[in-house]
């Protein structure tokens, strides 16, 4: 063989993605069926009568070994073991997943009862704890390959192909104005395909090269090693795979959904109209928190068969090269035990959280985390990559389109987009990351086709609380009893004419259509005037308004109605305020709402105290190596220690301070400065933002100035790279410290 058989063991490493289907539909709330496969309680209170599913997949593939520009890797001639980007630990991993799903349904049995019936055909491979160094050693063969000593740990892989045909079943357990849960169970047959796997037990590699015959190379291999499949591929030597109809299983899913409603008195069906349809057709939440947990359960493999070799001992270059694969290399060269006893595999058991938020009408904001229930390192056990991802989405019955941004376990953070158009919708959660990465390690897709049938909200044109298919006077409001259309009103006066006593004379309903009276001509009429014979303002009922302490205030714009006091002062006596009791007039007081001495305007002093604590929460302010910015690693430290400055900074408000940068002295020292400088007005532009007056602060750089600790230590070093914050004085000039 040319190439090295321990890369054919490890090479399937290069695949990775979270195991998680539909990434970025799942919550929309019109993912109909394919919201069951996530959480089984979405499907009732749903916004569909009926969903189904025509076809759909997912796939996704990725790695923490390999990265790729992907546009690259799709021309003709893309080397990939020269070209791609390779990033070897002694801890690679991945994950593969492909999730066809077939005709499936969900339908409402009652309002608080739904039902969901689903076909799906899925396939799951993941590799972890494989030598990375290892891979990049010999993935050229050993014929290319220098000394070496690798230790290969214990790397463990799974592949495994299933049938699933479920039946969901949710219902909703407590509706309590403000409070909605829901729950839902579904059970699933799994019909076993085709499973696979490999384990090593404290495998290791050396490899001694004999320049002057290649043939001679040794390689010292150590450990154990067990391969199983779910037949006999070995001895079969066409490798017929039979399909067994005796290898199943049986899966669970169990989900929750509560959602926070505190609008709920708006969706009151004691008071819902005809045309509401009992509030089918709308998301009643502000807040939606959903749990689940899927993928319980595991597929008996009857004819399952395990062999496990010991690989202590050292074969050449020659012995390599004359087998023909590597069940023959293996069974030439090492000792084997052999099980035909059938076996298990497990599902992928995963746990999800999700929070949805109703931002505002028919935008949201999502929060979903995936975590793995299976140890990675179970002898044939699948087990997704943990991850967690922020949709934001806008949604409407026919249209969502989501952005959902995701950091997964291994391969890192991804950005991608879906889109759902009526019965189509189509989406990748790593789509924008792949086209502008020359690093990328994940790629997924999904696509699907349905036939939605949604809740509607019946069509009343004309608002009258006549449903349009009743109503003779559609485009026209009229009462119930007229069919629709509306009564005659021959004096415009709003009284119909059939409760009008002035039939064409217009007049108010309470006086059955008939004009009222005005004896003093004041515009008010007698009915609702208080001072029927004298004229006054229709705001005081007619009456002439009051100026009880005649200070020439009308007691109406009077705020001290019984004491005179000047126009100027609303007619209450000007007083000597003081805001804040320093006993400053607020009208000499430069801070007016902060208590501070006489002898400093009224504001307060900058103590030792405070300038203290200012550098201790300054020199807390982290960057991303290297940059002027902010660090995104303790960006909730850093965002928290720029709030307590702002905090201190904002109780002196005539007080100026300058934010000084300092760096080490490693490297150019113009960078230095300039990295400072940009640094500094970073922290500045910060707090301005958080709300500190400009007019307060200054920056500066200082590169690697006045160092604190000595730079030849790395500590010293650490504690140079700094931000400072001391004050200046006042922004009148004037000193404050004593």
């Amino acid at each position: 063989m040319k190439k090295s058989l321990l890369f054919l063991i490890v090479l399937f490493s290069i695949a990775k993605s979270n195991g998680q289907s539909y990434m970025g539909y799942f919550p929309d709330n019109y993912a109909g069926v394919q919201g069951v496969l996530f959480n089984p309680a979405t499907i009732v209170d749903s916004r569909f009568k009926t969903d189904i599913n025509l076809f759909s997949v997912s796939a996704a593939v990725g790695n923490d070994l390999y990265g790729v520009n992907l546009l690259d890797a799709t021309k003709s001639g893309y080397d990939f073991d020269t070209q791609a980007k390779m990033t070897p630990t002694t801890d690679n991993n991945g994950i593969t997943s492909f999730d066809a799903m077939g005709p499936s349904f969900m339908f409402n049995l009652a309002p608080k009862h739904s039902l969901a019936i689903f076909t799906r055909a899925r396939t799951f491979s993941n590799v972890v704890g494989v030598n990375g160094n290892l891979v990049d050693e010999v993935k050229n063969g050993l014929d290319d390959a220098d000394n070496f000593l690798f230790k290969g740990g214990n790397p463990n892989g799974v592949s495994n192909s299933w049938g699933e045909i479920g039946l969901s079943y949710a219902a909703v357990l407590w509706n309590n104005n403000q409070n909605f849960l829901k729950g839902g169970l579904t059970v699933k047959y799994l019909q076993g395909g085709v499973n696979g796997y490999i384990n090593s037990n404290d495998v290791s590699a050396g490899f001694v090269k004999d320049n002057v015959n290649p043939g001679n190379s040794q390689l010292v291999t150590t450990g154990m090693l067990t391969l199983g499949s779910s037949q006999d591929f070995v001895t079969n030597s066409n490798n017929d795979f039979k399909f067994d109809a005796n290898s199943m299983g049986v899966g669970f899913d169990l989900g929750f959904v509560y959602e926070w409603r505190p609008d709920y008195q708006k969706y009151d069906l004691n008071n819902a109209k005809p045309v509401d349809n009992n509030f089918k057709s709308v998301n009643k939440y502000k807040l939606r928190f959903g749990v689940s947990v899927t993928d319980i359960g595991s597929i008996n493999y009857k004819n399952a068969q395990q062999d496990t070799y010991n690989l202590n001992g050292v074969v050449t270059q020659d012995m390599i090269d004359a087998a023909d694969n590597l069940y023959d290399f293996l069974e030439a060269n090492y000792t084997k035990v052999s099980t035909s006893n059938g076996g298990k595999t497990n599902l992928p058991t995963a746990f999800h959280a999700n929070v949805d938020w109703n931002i505002h009408n028919k935008f949201y904001l999502n929060l979903n985390g995936d975590i793995s229930l299976i140890n990675k390192n179970t002898i044939n056990g699948n087990s997704i990559a943990n991850s967690v991802s922020l949709i934001p989405r806008y949604e409407s019955r026919w249209f969502t389109f989501s952005l959902p941004i995701s950091y997964m376990e291994y391969s890192g953070t991804q950005v991608g987009t879906a889109v759902r158009f009526g019965p189509i919708f189509v989406g990748s959660s790593s789509v924008i990351t792949n086209l502008v990465s020359d690093d990328s390690k994940a790629a997924d897709f999904y696509v699907g086709i349905k036939y939605p049938v949604y809740q509607k909200k019946f069509k009343d044109t004309d608002e009258d609380g006549v449903l349009d298919k009743f109503d003779d006077c559609p485009l026209v409001a009229g009462p119930v009893e007229n069919h629709g259309c509306p009564w005659p009103d021959t004096d415009g006066d709003k009284v119909f004419d059939k409760d009008d006593a002035c039939v064409n004379v217009a007049g108010p309903v309470e006086n059955k259509g008939c004009p009222w009276g005005d004896a003093d001509k004041d515009t008010v009429l007698d009915n609702v005037d208080a001072c029927v014979n004298v004229a006054g303002p229709v705001e005081n009922k007619g009456c002439p308004w009051p100026d009880t302490d005649g200070d020439g205030v009308l007691d109406k714009d009077d705020k001290c109605p019984t004491v005179a006091g000047p126009v100027s002062n609303a007619g209450c006596p000007i007083p000597v305020l003081d805001a804040d009791g320093d006993t400053v007039p607020d009208d000499v007081d430069g801070c007016p709402l902060l208590f501070g001495p006489v002898e400093n305007k009224g504001c307060p002093k900058v103590t030792e105290a405070t300038l203290e604590q200012l550098r201790v929460e300054a020199r807390s302010i982290f960057f991303n190596t290297g940059k002027a910015t902010l660090s995104d690693a303790r960006k909730g430290e850093t965002s928290g220690r720029l709030d307590a400055i702002k905090e201190i900074l904002i109780n002196y408000p005539n007080a100026k301070f300058a934010i000084n940068g300092y760096t080490d002295n490693v490297g150019n020292p113009k960078a230095n400065l300039k990295l400072s400088e940009a640094r500094a007005k970073v922290v500045m532009d910060a707090l301005i933002a958080k709300g500190v007056n400009p007019a307060n602060l200054t920056s500066k750089g200082f590169g690697d100035q006045n160092p604190v600790k000595s730079n030849e230590t790395p500590e010293g070093r650490a504690e140079n790279r700094r931000t400072e914050i001391v004050y200046i004085g006042g922004v009148d000039g004037t000193s404050i410290v004593k």
